[in-house]
């Protein structure tokens, strides 16, 4: 089933590493990243660092539907980093949910 651009979720995560923690925080998020493409519903998942920002790394995702982004929240690709994030963020996860429009 393929499901139009439109209705897809497309999301972008910004992670702010703890000084100190930069590298740390790209290894854990490049170790997933495979993983995570192979989840059911994945379309997209990739890894930026900010290059004026060089401590923040910005996901750009790219899920089937709703149901494929919960999916990989509540699995164990994403939870297990997460579990990470008090020792690796230094600002709280935000994320941007967006809806394509052309």
């Amino acid at each position: 089933m393929t499901v139009p651009p439109s209705e897809q979720v497309q999301l972008v995560a910004h992670l702010v590493a703890k000084p100190g923690q930069e590298q740390a925080l790209a290894d854990a998020l490049t170790a997933i990243v495979p993983a995570v493409l192979r989840e059911p519903g994945c379309l997209g998942y990739a890894a930026h660092v900010d290059r004026e920002r060089p401590g923040t790394i910005v996901m750009y995702e790219v899920w089937q539907d709703q149901a494929a982004l919960d999916a990989h929240a509540a699995g164990a690709n994403f939870t297990g980093l997460a579990a990470r994030f008090d020792t690796l963020l230094g600002e709280p996860l935000r994320i941007q949910l967006l809806r394509r429009i052309a």
